[in-house]
């Protein structure tokens, strides 16, 4: 069983092209997103020489630029026949110089804007063609590292530090996850939220100067298993560890925090 369009951030490298290549195997159309055209197409030819009964198109766009992600999701409006699963993969992680902070195109702290504006943005800007192909499902791959949003300094101007601007832009994800599964309710999309397994060996871990711990194959089980189990087909506002169903950090469950949340996202994202 596969969904037969799926969308996959940061498919160029690590989870995201571990994710391509197993659902490729099972046939439908692939969505690729990249940053970098020259990775981009380098998966996308070796996801098809892997699989070549597998339809695989890509998108360009720097998650970093709110403009370039809501461009980007015009363009697949405009292209696609429909859309039934989402996968919001593509990740900043703490960074190989933690503690010089960067900021996004729109000038918003890098983390914040990557991990969490960013999916947010291309999650509603999709919303029109997920749910006329629904039943579909949308996958927010978050992390157990999770730190509490500090509502006065929500862009770290101060005490910055990059895991933990990372942390924190995670939980801002899962938040929004359980923000958009309550709103969708009875549309027949569903939205959850994993972290797929812990100090994969990615990009992303070593940069920051950690020893990974598991390979990608352990962090694309349990995320695939969210896009394809027919068991989870009506599961929806939960976040898993791999693949219990567990509970995020208490934050995610305060409405007011939530509500704060989601009122400064609707004012960034445009």
């Amino acid at each position: 069983m596969s969904p037969q369009t799926t969308l996959i951030t940061g498919a160029t490298q690590g989870l995201g092209r571990g994710i391509a290549l197993d659902l490729a195997t099972r046939g439908g159309t692939l969505l690729l997103h990249g940053r970098d055209r020259t990775r981009l197409d380098a998966v996308a030819n070796e996801v098809r020489a892997a699989a070549p009964d597998t339809t695989v198109r890509t998108y360009l766009a720097d998650l970093a630029d709110l403009d370039q992600v809501h461009a980007m999701a015009a363009r697949i409006r405009a292209t696609e026949p429909r859309l039934d699963a989402l996968v919001n993969n593509a990740v900043a992680g703490g960074g190989a110089e933690p503690l010089r902070r960067e900021l996004s195109r729109q000038g918003h702290e890098l983390r914040f804007a990557v991990n969490h504006l960013a999916p947010y943005a291309l999650i509603r800007d999709l919303l029109p063609l997920l749910i006329a192909s629904a039943p579909a499902r949308v996958v927010n791959v978050a992390s157990i590292g999770q730190k509490a949003i500090d509502f006065d300094n929500v862009m770290l101007e101060h005490d910055y530090e990059g895991l933990r601007a990372y942390c924190r832009s995670k939980l801002a994800m899962i938040m929004a996850t359980f923000e958009l599964a309550a709103e969708l309710d009875g549309t027949g999309v569903t939205v959850n939220t994993l972290h797929p397994a812990h100090l994969m060996d990615t990009e992303g871990v070593r940069a920051y100067g950690l020893t990974p711990a598991v390979g990608i194959e352990e962090g694309v089980r349990p995320t695939v298993r969210l896009l394809l189990d027919p068991a989870l087909e009506s599961t929806t506002g939960r976040y898993f560890d791999r693949f219990t169903d567990t509970r995020a950090h208490d934050q995610a469950y305060d409405p007011r925090a939530r509500e704060l949340l989601m009122h400064l996202t609707h004012a960034l994202i445009g």
